[in-house]
């Protein structure tokens, strides 16, 4: 008999998604209600690493993500005049080396391609809403919607994201994520080389990944003093801006920037916050997942894919426990720790970009952390 016989999942982003499609799995009757009525991401592109890409083969999509987006198994280092100075090979995730090294796809595309797959394993998908009221006991939990319904489950999953309502519940003390002092450019653009591409300038970060054969998308990481609005109207010419240090093909984006001949570069800007709470991640039957308890900076590109693992572990304890308590325990004991190399590794690499530590502390660190997550989960 399974442990669980229903769950709720707050949030349909890819940690909610991915525990949908896991539960499904082993019979368990899954409803994700989502807030967002679009069921629609912001963003630009998504890089997806060779241990994300592995979690993506366990869920059961990475041939899709593959066919739709782009891939590679180097990195380009080149000048900020854009001048190859050396290619770095990337090995596979341990266990899947027959998968590419990296991949990268737009991100409206990935949660199109997890969210066909969490409605073809049988979860109910809800859009538009989300709990209004939650009240558990021994056996259960009674919740409240939005929409006016009520319905009990025997657990719910927070998959809330960063400024997550359902962690409120269950870590009433968290004072909410830290500003890191960067923020994230990202914008498509036509693809330029076969290999992810890394830019060094003296002062700013700058790569692009490919998403798709004729597309990438480029990011750049800028030191910011604090979380100001920036009016997005204004995003072109400031990024144009931060752009000027580089020559050469860079040089071109940042005139398509201004002139306006990108074609749909989809600009977007986020300040760089993050956090990792210690466990327990769990009050009695409501269970948190993904941001809520491990958002990170995009430096090492592994946000998502710890988001991903992490409902892979969750599935699996709930699977291997007779006590809810202790497949709950279990999950956050064994999923803290390569969690908390990716939030600490990147906010590492944050500091050494915003004090110009130089290349090779950067690369160091980048190394030895992907080396790591690079083993089995």
């Amino acid at each position: 008999m399974a442990l669980i016989e229903n769950a709720l999942i707050v949030g349909g982003g890819i940690g909610g998604m991915s525990a949908a499609i896991q539960l499904r799995k082993q019979g368990i009757a899954v409803e994700l209600v989502e807030i967002n009525p679009a069921w629609a991401p912001d963003g630009a592109g998504i890089t997806i690493s060779g241990p994300s890409l592995r979690a993506l083969r366990e869920i059961g999509v990475v041939d899709e993500v593959l066919r739709r987006g782009g891939w590679w198994r180097a990195i380009d280092l080149r000048d900020a005049q854009g001048e190859l100075l050396r290619t770095v090979p990337l090995a596979p995730a341990v266990g899947a080396e027959d998968l590419p090294s990296a991949a990268g796809i737009p991100r409206p595309v990935l949660a199109d391609i997890l969210a066909t797959a969490t409605r073809a394993a049988g979860a109910t998908v809800r859009l538009g809403i989300s709990f209004e009221r939650l009240t558990q006991d021994a056996d259960g939990v009674d919740v409240l919607f939005s929409d006016g319904s009520e319905r009990r489950y025997d657990l719910v999953i927070g998959a809330d994201g960063v400024n997550s309502a359902l962690r409120r519940l269950v870590l009433p003390d968290f004072a909410g994520p830290v500003f890191t002092g960067q923020g994230c450019w990202r914008l498509i653009v036509p693809r330029l080389h076969e290999n992810s591409t890394m830019y060094l300038s003296d002062r700013i970060k700058a790569g692009v990944n490919p998403i798709s054969p004729d597309h990438c998308y480029l990011y750049l990481l800028e030191r910011r003093d604090g979380q100001e609005f920036i009016p997005p109207a204004a995003w072109p010419e400031i990024l144009a801006e931060l752009l000027t240090p580089f020559s050469g093909e860079l040089a071109d984006i940042r005139r398509g920037l201004l002139d306006g001949s990108l074609p749909d570069p989809q600009l977007l800007y986020r300040p760089l916050a993050g956090h990792m709470i210690p466990a327990p991640w769990h009050r009695g039957r409501l269970v948190l997942l993904g941001d809520t308890v491990h958002a990170t900076t995009p430096q090492l590109a592994s946000g998502a894919g710890i988001a991903m693992e992490g409902a892979i572990i969750l599935a699996e304890e709930l699977r291997r426990h007779h006590s809810l308590a202790d497949a709950l325990s279990a999950y956050a004991g064994r999923h803290y720790d390569r969690a908390s190399l990716v939030v600490e590794a990147s906010a590492e690499l944050g500091r050494i970009e915003q004090e110009a530590g130089g290349a090779q502390a950067h690369a160091q660190v980048m190394q030895r952390t992907l080396e790591l997550l690079r083993l089995p989960i």
